[in-house]
C-alpha cells in the first residue's frame, strides 16, 4: 500500500511538472492566522501547482542536509541501474568527515553496497558518509565534478538563487538556496525512481539486520516522533547545522485528495543557554498543512464549456455578434468560502471582429483575479464557424470608397470644375450676345 501511494504521488508530481507549466498561472496567496518560527517558508498545492503561502521565499539560506535531495537527483540520473550498480566504500572518503560531527549512516571501510542501498543510507538517517561515497563514485573520484553537476542541474531547473559547494550540506559561504528554489528541486526529485518511497521510510534493515537505518524525520515516525508525528506527512528530508542553518525541513502531506509541498528553513535551533528549541520547521509545516486542509479547496474558476463573452461581428449575413468561450477549463486553490462569481474578470478583446471566423480561433484573453491577485489568464476562442458575406463585403467596399476623403476630394474638384465651366459658358454667351450688330428694319 505504501509503495502504491508513492507511485500515485510521483505520478501527480510528474503531471504537474510537465503538463501544467503551459498554462499562464499565478495562483493567489493567502494570509495565515498564526505565528511562525521559520525565517523562510513555502507552501504549494502540487495538484494544481498553486503557491498558497510564502515568506521570504527568495531569501538565501543554508539548506543543511536538504542538500541531499539534489545529491539524490544527480546520482539517480547518472546510474543506469541503482539496484545492480555496486560501489566500494573508500577509507579516504570516510575520513573526510573526521571532526565534523556529521550525521552518519555507519558505513564501513572497504564494504561494497549498491547505489540503492547508499541512497537509503543518505536519505533515511541523513548519512553524510553515504553522500560523499556517491559523489566520489559519480564524479569518478572527483567530488568537485559532482558538485558542478549539482549546480548545472539547479540552473536547468530554473533555480536562480542556488549554489552548492558540497553534496551533504555542511555550511559553506558558497553553499545556499531558497525555499522557492528548493521546492523546484524537490518536485523534480519526486518524479525519479524510488525517491518518494525511500524518503518516506521510517526504518530499514537494507544494509543488515544489526545496522538499522532510522529516519531523522519525526513527522513520519509514529513511534519516536512524539507530538511532532503527523499522520498525513510523506517524507522528505530534514536538515540542520546548528544555529547557522537552524532547523530545516522539506516535506509533503496528503489528505482528502489534496497534496501539499512545504519547505521550511531557519527555525531557531538553540537558546542562549545552549538548550535546543523544539523543531520549529516541523511545527510550522504541521500548522501550514492543517491550515491548508481546513480552509482551502480546489475550485474550477473557469469552464471551457461556458459562454463568457459576446462581441460585435462584421460581414456576416444575418449575424452581428459572436459568442466566445475559454480555450480550456482552469482549476486552482481558493478559500472554501470564496464564490466563483465574486472573482474579478479583466478582458483583453477587440470590440468587433470581421468574418470569416473559424471555431477555435483565439480572439483575446480573460484574466481572473482574487483580491487583486491574478489567478490565471485564459485564451478566449470563437465557438462556431462563420462565413464571410461577399455582398456585404462589396457594399462595405463601395461605402468605404464613397466616404473616403480622396473620393470626396475628387467629387469636390469635379463639382468645382463643372461650376467653373458653367460660369465660363455663361460669361462667354453674354459677351457674345452684347457684340452682335442690331438689325434695322425699313418702313413701308
Amino acid at each position: 500500500m505504501k509503495k502504491f501511494t508513492a507511485v500515485i504521488i510521483a505520478a501527480a508530481i510528474a503531471l504537474s511538472v510537465f503538463l501544467l507549466p503551459g498554462l499562464q498561472v499565478k495562483a493567489a496567496e493567502f494570509d495565515i492566522d498564526f505565528e511562525t518560527h521559520c525565517t523562510a517558508l513555502y507552501l504549494e498545492n502540487i495538484d494544481t501547482e498553486s503557491v498558497v503561502y510564502q515568506k521570504n521565499e527568495n531569501e538565501r539560506r543554508y539548506p543543511a542536509s536538504t542538500t541531499k535531495i539534489m545529491t539524490y537527483i544527480i546520482t539517480c540520473e547518472n546510474v543506469a541501474d541503482i539496484n545492480k550498480t555496486n560501489v566500494k566504500v573508500k577509507s579516504s572518503i570516510l575520513h573526510m568527515l573526521d571532526g565534523t560531527g556529521s550525521s552518519m549512516a555507519g558505513l564501513k571501510e572497504g564494504e561494497t553496497l549498491t547505489v540503492y542501498q547508499l541512497l537509503n543510507c543518505m536519505m533515511i538517517p541523513s548519512g553524510n558518509d553515504a553522500a560523499l561515497v556517491l559523489a566520489d563514485y559519480i564524479g569518478n573520484g572527483d567530488i568537485n565534478k559532482f558538485v558542478e553537476m549539482m549546480n548545472a542541474k539547479a540552473r536547468e531547473l530554473g533555480c536562480e538563487n542556488t549554489h552548492f559547494a558540497n553534496p551533504h550540506g555542511l555550511n559553506d559561504p558558497n553553499h545556499y538556496t531558497t525555499v522557492s528554489d528548493m521546492a523546484k528541486i524537490a518536485k523534480y526529485a519526486m518524479t525519479l525512481p524510488e525517491f518518494v518511497n525511500i524518503t518516506d521510510t521510517v526504518t530499514s534493515d537494507i544494509i543488515g539486520d544489526d545496522r538499522y537505518l532510522v529516519t531523522t524525520n519525526s513527522m513520519i515516525d509514529p513511534v519516536r516522533g512524539g507530538d511532532l508525528y503527523y499522520p498525513y506527512a510523506k517524507g522528505i528530508k530534514t536538515g540542520s547545522t546548528g544555529n547557522d542553518s537552524g532547523y530545516c525541513l522539506v516535506s509533503t502531506a496528503s489528505k482528502g485528495g489534496y497534496t501539499y509541498l512545504c519547505v521550511a528553513y531557519g527555525a531557531p535551533y538553540e537558546d542562549e543557554e545552549g538548550e535546543n528549541y523544539e523543531n520549529g520547521a516541523m511545527l510550522d509545516s504541521i500548522s501550514l498543512y492543517d491550515w491548508a486542509f481546513d480552509n482551502l479547496s480546489i475550485k474550477t474558476v473557469i469552464d471551457k464549456n461556458d459562454l463568457v463573452k459576446e462581441i460585435g461581428l462584421d460581414f456576416a449575413w444575418n449575424k452581428d455578434t459572436i459568442q466566445l468561450s475559454p480555450s480550456n477549463s482552469f482549476s486552482t486553490i481558493l478559500p472554501d468560502d470564496v464564490k466563483i462569481g465574486s472573482l474579478e474578470r479583466s478582458y483583453s478583446l477587440p470590440e468587433r471582429i470581421d468574418a470569416p471566423v473559424k471555431e477555435g480561433d483565439v480572439i483575446g484573453t480573460v484574466t481572473l483575479s482574487y483580491e487583486d491577485q491574478p489567478i490565471c489568464t485564459v485564451d478566449l476562442i470563437a465557438t462556431e464557424n462563420i462565413d464571410r458575406s461577399e455582398l456585404l463585403t462589396a457594399l462595405d467596399g463601395i461605402k468605404n470608397v464613397i466616404t473616403s476623403k480622396w473620393f470626396l476630394l475628387a467629387v469636390g474638384i469635379i463639382a468645382f470644375l463643372i461650376m467653373i465651366y458653367i460660369i465660363v459658358v455663361l460669361v462667354y454667351k453674354r459677351k457674345k450676345s452684347s457684340q452682335r450688330p442690331v438689325k434695322k428694319y425699313r418702313k413701308f
